[in-house]
């Protein structure tokens, strides 16, 4: 899946200009990220927060670091997202991780379709979805475990994150080639339409996919607007520079939107150990709800 984590720019190739990040910005910026997106801010990432925001800076033509913090607290929710996206990087490709979409392959998705039959639900979270590889490749097997049962479940897709750019991206669906090395050829022919002309070198998701998949907006630390229930969550490499309190509670609203037994997957480098109750480990960062 997706990856939204601050990145390890050199701050000296960054761009920093003439404009400095003063210490009592740099704290209100600190405050306003843990408050709205659960990332803390150390002192050394001071000079790469300056230098990403000098940039956005530009695009609002604002003079200095105080007239976008004063924008910050007059607008808070209209320009979160655009700081969420200067202040992270998001890095992701097409079956990143591939054992979790081994497992749904080969176990989760047979055993969930033979249950729901001709008339149950079959819903999958991404949550963190970035540029939209990780929910499309979702689509891909979903799609394709449709088609070899002949299931007519009820089946979507929800994927959300909270920069805009990225959503923008993952609704156009449209991918350079050099982007797909995790997809065989034999899906690339059957789940790409491929540019030609002033399109070459790019690939359009196919419209089955994108049927299968509804994107939104959504800032994780705040209210969702979906009841549920999931019967699995992707969120991977999404939570590894929360704190431990933000990860309790993210975990504990992800256990209350999944179904009983439902699975919970997370990132290479994540772990749940010391942080829920509500999960067992089943595999290699994969989670199940415990039955109550």
């Amino acid at each position: 899946m997706a990856t939204a984590t601050l990145s390890d720019l050199n701050p000296a190739a960054s761009g920093t200009g003439s404009l400095s990040l003063g210490d009592a910005d740099f704290q209100f910026l600190r405050d306003f990220v843990y408050q709205h997106c659960g990332i803390s801010l150390g002192e050394q990432k001071r000079q790469l927060v300056q230098g990403r925001l000098l940039r956005r800076l530009r695009a609002l033509g604002l003079k200095d670091f105080s007239g976008y913090c004063e924008l910050l607290r007059r607008d808070p929710d209209g320009e979160l997202g655009e700081l969420a996206s200067v202040i992270s990087t998001n890095v992701t490709s097409f079956f990143r991780e591939m054992h979790h979409y081994d497992l749904l392959v080969e176990e989760l998705l047979p055993r969930w379709l033979e249950a729901k039959k001709q008339s149950g639900r079959l819903r999958i979270w991404s949550a963190g979805c970035s540029t939209g590889e990780e929910p499309y490749a979702l689509a891909m097997v979903l799609a394709e475990a449709l088609e070899r049962t002949g299931s007519k479940v009820d089946a979507r897709i929800l994927a959300t994150d909270l920069s805009p750019q990225a959503l923008e991206t993952a609704r156009a669906g449209t991918y350079a080639m050099e982007r797909m090395g995790g997809v065989s050829d034999a899906r690339r022919n059957r789940w790409f339409l491929r540019g030609e002309g002033a399109y070459e070198g790019l690939a359009q998701v196919h419209p089955r996919l994108r049927e299968l998949v509804t994107i939104q907006p959504l800032n994780l630390l705040h209210d969702w607007p979906m009841r549920g229930p999931f019967d699995a969550i992707f969120c991977r490499n999404v939570v590894i520079y929360f704190d431990k309190p933000t990860k309790q509670r993210l975990f504990e609203r992800y256990a209350g939107l999944l179904e009983q037994g439902g699975y919970l997957f997370l990132g290479h480098s994540e772990s749940m150990y010391g942080l829920s109750d509500s999960f067992e480990l089943v595999g290699r960062t994969v989670y199940r709800k415990r039955m109550s």
